[in-house]
Order: C-alpha cells, then sequence, then structure tokens
C-alpha cells in the first residue's frame, strides 16, 4: 500500500466489516488493476506453477555447502546472569560457575518488573522451577541435552500446553492451548524451558496498540514501539527478560523487530521449521523461527527446530533437514574465517529506495566490513521486486481473510489493524489470489537465477528504512520526514517470505541512538551460510553487543 491509503493505526475499530468494505476496494484497486494486466500464461503452453510446485521448487533445490567455517565461538561467563546467552549459559553451566536455578531467580526478577517488561509478557509459563531443578540435576550427573537450562519465551500465537495462547485477539476468549506446538516441543526435548508468553499484534497483522493488552514499548526507547508482530519476544531479549525467544514471520514479523531492537532473527527457509501448532496469519507465507542476542545462538538453537514433523504439509524432506542440521552442528576454527572466495549481493532498487540516509550509511558499514575480510561485492537486483510486494498484500489479506471468515460475526472485537486487512482480503477474487499464488514459483526461479548469474552466496540489503516507530502517531522517519510505519517496516523484508528464501537479521548500528538492522538474504537452504557470515560480522565488531540500559 501506498503511504496515503493506509489508515490510522491508532483510529477506533469499526463496527462491521461493512463500514470498512467501500474504501478497501479502493484502497485494492490498483494493486488488482495492475495484476490483471499481467496474467500468467495459459495452459497447455505456460510454465507449471500450479501452487504445490512452489513448496516442490524449494524441495528440489540442493543445499548449497557453506562458502566458509563455521566461526568459533567464545562464550562470555563474566557479566550478570540476565547478559548471558544461549551459549553463554550453557558454557556456564558446564563449568558449574552458575545453575539453571540461579538464572531463573535473576531473570524472574527482570520479568516482574514492570518496568522493564514493558508490556511483553502476557503470562508466566508454569512449572519452570521444576523444570530448572531437573535441569541442574542433568548438569551434575551428565546427562545434559543440548539446550539443557535454556529458558525462552514464546509468541502469543504459538501453543504451549497448559497456558494462555491468545493470539492478542478478543475473538479468542480464555483459550488455553491443549498441546504444545512442534517447535516448543523440540525444544522442551532439547532441555530448554518455556516461561513466558510474549505479546503479539493480534493474528500477528494487527495494529501497535493491541486491543486486548495494549502496546509493547520499545527498551531503547519506551515512547516507541519494538517492531511486529514478534513485538513481545523482541522486547522480552531487549530487556535481558530471557536469552531465546520464538517468533512468526509473514512479512517479516522476526526480522523488523530484530532490527528495531538490535537483536538477531531468522527467518528459515520455508518448511524448514514445520508451523505445527501455530495460529495461521496466511499459510503460504507464515514461517516460525527463533529469536536471539548472536547468530551463534541462533544456530544451535535453529539445528534443534529444524525438520519435517509428519504433520506440516508443507514441510521440508527429511534428507534436505539433516544437511542443513548437518551444517548448523559444525565447528570451525578459532580464528576468523577470510571470506576470500565470498560473493555477497547488494542491491541497486527496491531494497534503498525508501531507506533513511543514516540507515543506508550503517547497511555500508556492514558491506565494506565483508569487503576489508575479502569478500566480492557485486550488484545483485530480486527480479520484479514491486510485484512481488503487491502479490504479498493480495495473498496475506486473502488468506487472513479466509483464516477469519468464522469469526466476522465478532468483527468488532478485532482492532483497526486486522480489520483493514480483513476487509482488503474480502475484496480480491478467486482468480485474483490465484494469479498472485502461482507467481511465487516463477518469482522463486526468477530469484534463484538471479543469484547464479552473479555467482553470490547471499545478499545483503538494508535491513528496515527506518528506526522504530512513535507509538504516538505510529510513524517512522526518513531524511527528516515522517511516513505512516506501515508501508516501510516490511518493505524490504516481506518479498523473502514470499519467495520462502532464509534470511538473517542481525544489527548493523545506531541512528539517533536507536538500532538499525542490516538483512543477510540466502538460497533455498542457505540457512547456515546466512548464519555463518552473520557470525563473521558479529566476531569482528560489538554492535550486536551493545544494550538498550547502557
Amino acid at each position: 500500500m501506498t503511504a496515503t491509503d493506509y489508515p490510522d493505526l491508532t483510529a477506533t475499530a469499526a463496527t462491521t466489516v461493512d463500514d470498512l468494505l467501500p474504501q478497501a476496494r479502493a484502497d485494492m484497486a490498483p494493486l488488482l488493476d495492475a495484476s490483471r494486466l499481467a496474467p500468467l500464461e495459459p495452459v497447455p503452453d505456460g510454465p507449471p506453477c500450479e501452487p504445490a510446485h512452489s513448496v516442490a521448487l524449494l524441495a528440489s533445490r540442493p543445499v548449497p555447502p557453506p562458502p566458509i567455517p563455521a566461526p568459533a565461538d567464545t562464550p562470555s561467563t563474566d557479566v550478570p546472569l540476565h547478559e548471558l546467552g544461549v551459549r553463554d549459559l550453557l558454557a556456564a553451566y558446564a563449568s558449574g560457575s552458575t545453575t539453571p536455578s540461579g538464572v531463573l531467580v535473576a531473570l524472574r526478577a527482570r520479568w516482574t518488573d514492570p518496568a522493564l517488561a514493558g508490556g511483553a509478557v502476557l503470562a508466566v509459563v508454569d512449572g519452570a522451577d521444576d523444570a530448572a531443578a531437573d535441569a541442574g540435576r542433568r548438569w551434575n550427573d551428565g546427562t545434559a541435552r543440548p539446550l539443557e537450562g535454556i529458558f525462552f519465551g514464546v509468541k502469543d500465537i504459538i501453543d504451549v500446553a497448559g497456558a494462555p495462547v491468545t493470539a492478542g485477539s478478543h475473538t479468542t476468549g480464555d483459550r488455553i492451548a491443549a498441546t504444545d506446538a512442534t517447535a516448543v516441543a523440540r525444544l522442551r526435548a532439547a532441555g530448554a524451558i518455556p516461561v513466558l508468553i510474549t505479546a503479539t499484534t493480534e493474528f500477528a497483522c494487527g495494529a501497535p496498540h493491541n486491543a486486548r493488552y495494549g502496546a509493547v514499548t520499545n527498551p531503547w526507547d519506551r515512547s516507541r514501539w519494538t517492531g511486529g508482530s514478534s513485538t513481545g519476544s523482541a522486547g522480552a531479549l531487549a530487556a535481558r527478560l530471557v536469552p531465546l525467544a520464538l517468533g512468526t514471520d509473514t512479512g517479516g514479523s522476526i526480522r523488523v523487530p530484530s532490527a528495531l531492537c538490535n537483536l538477531t532473527g531468522i527467518k528459515p527457509t520455508y518448511g524448514l521449521v514445520p508451523r505445527t501448532g501455530v495460529a495461521s496469519l496466511s499459510w503460504t507465507l507464515d514461517h516460525i523461527g527463533p529469536m536471539a542476542r548472536s547468530a551463534a545462538d541462533l544456530r544451535i538453537v535453529l539445528d534443534v527446530l529444524a525438520g519435517p514433523d509428519g504433520l506440516d504439509p508443507a514441510a521440508a524432506p527429511a534428507p534436505v533437514a539433516r544437511e542443513v542440521q548437518a551444517a548448523l552442528a559444525a565447528v570451525g576454527p578459532a580464528e576468523v574465517p577470510s571470506l576470500t572466495g565470498v560473493r555477497i549481493g547488494i542491491p541497486t532498487v527496491w531494497f534503498t529506495d525508501l531507506c533513511d540516509a543514516a540507515v543506508l550509511g550503517a547497511w555500508e558499514s556492514v558491506v565494506g566490513t565483508f569487503r576489508d575480510l575479502g569478500a566480492d561485492i557485486v550488484a545483485v537486483d530480486i527480479p520484479d521486486a514491486q510485484r512481488i510486494h503487491d502479490d504479498v498484500t493480495i495473498v496475506m489479506t486473502s488468506e487472513l481473510a479466509s483464516n477469519q471468515e468464522g469469526a466476522l460475526a465478532k468483527f468488532a472485537d478485532y482492532d483497526i489493524g486486522t480489520q483493514v486487512r480483513i476487509a482488503r482480503g474480502l475484496v480480491p477474487s478467486a482468480v485474483d489470489y490465484l494469479r498472485s499464488v502461482r507467481r511465487r514459483t516463477l518469482a522463486q526461479r526468477a530469484a534463484v537465477e538471479a543469484f547464479d548469474a552473479a555467482g553470490i552466496d547471499v545478499l545483503v540489503t538494508p535491513g528496515i528504512g527506518a528506526t522504530a516507530a512513535r507509538l504516538s502517531d505510529v510513524t517512522v522517519e526518513i531524511d527528516g520526514v515522517r511516513h505512516p510505519m506501515q508501508p516501510i517496516v516490511g518493505r524490504n523484508t516481506s518479498l523473502v517470505d514470499y519467495l520462502g528464501f532464509p534470511a538473517v537479521m542481525a544489527p548493523a548500528g545506531f541512528v539517533d541512538g536507536l538500532p538499525a538492522g542490516v538483512q543477510l538474504v540466502g538460497r533455498p537452504w542457505a540457512d547456515d551460510t546466512c548464519l555463518r557470515l552473520a557470525h563473521v560480522l558479529q566476531t569482528v565488531t560489538d554492535v550486536h553487543t551493545q544494550r538498550a540500559d547502557e
């Protein structure tokens, strides 16, 4: 959507969907008119691009070997307990310098402080004390599992058995999850302990001012938002309430708050982590992934999360997932790897077009760091970016409307952000929707061909075009001009959800004291390549170690 037609996200909710449909039709008309001018070739001569071909294309792609060894990690254990990341905690537990129960006491003191929580915490998961004690026993008797005693937060659209999981909506009532989502179950089986249900925008697409729970404030500036929709997971991580959190990403909802809160997050290749037990926003675009404070932490966590579960129909084939996991589990030499022979693509359009000059400067600094380490830098652009962007809007809103159709009688209970998107999703015809879904396979092929033609290992782009939005008016600033937030925050991220390629968001620097991010996009199944390069960046720079309370 353009900056002029997006609604006031601080506005009062409508009463019925009919109140919003006239404006929704006007908003969607330019996108649908443009889409209809470019119909796909008719059968039998058109390319194979049924909806299922997209998942099949990803499954057929080879897992690219990482171009560098896995960087070694040096844990830090001489900082306060709440500052320890995932690998730091594992090292501290192994050395006996602390215990899971001791860490739990330190973290609980923070998440029960409303000033630190800033609206990020919706509920505390039962059983943490017993689980921490059991984890301590396992470390003592030599039976510790890969993530033994790691405490984590869970976004309020991901099921945690026995916990209230409401998708941030009045429409779900007092829902209690019956079972764990696959991702939660896998973390538990690896020894990690869920402790917090963290805030989300309504169904991962609503307004910053959530109608049920309120807004989550950014620890870097409490008058600003953390970014959505994994808003509470980001707030909890940035405020050092937990060392790890789960988020979801449909248009950028792991990567946007990671960029705006100085965190590292990964949207995995579509299907690498099963979506089972996650409330769907848009099933062809939804991804689930981890958020933490370093790429090194994400490598060990993604290894645990990856692989089919027999329930998600879009899950990665088991042999493909095992190859990705083998790369994630590798440990490299102690020295910083040379990037000689690594080819990094940088965009010339789209990703840089609506971007504050200082944010561009932070991105250029990261590119310069990679260049100084020996990488070749070449220009690469994603073909048809504007069309992909429009197709994301058509697909996401249509699938949201389909998912929520059964609750339209409770339309007044949604917040204005969700309402507007549902209304827009009722506008496209079946042919409009399917055209946008079918184009995905063609866009994936074109993007892979662009990577191949340039011979690149990753595409490095500015993360978000601005720093965190003001909560007072939900606007961001680009070169001194205020813009409505919504058209800006997902511009550089949503294309990658549509393609299904892996993407890491990592800290890049600061603009007037607020974090800015850099995005590393890989080929299908190059998840570890993206993480290894982000890890290299974090080995030679310290931006990711900066804290909001410094």
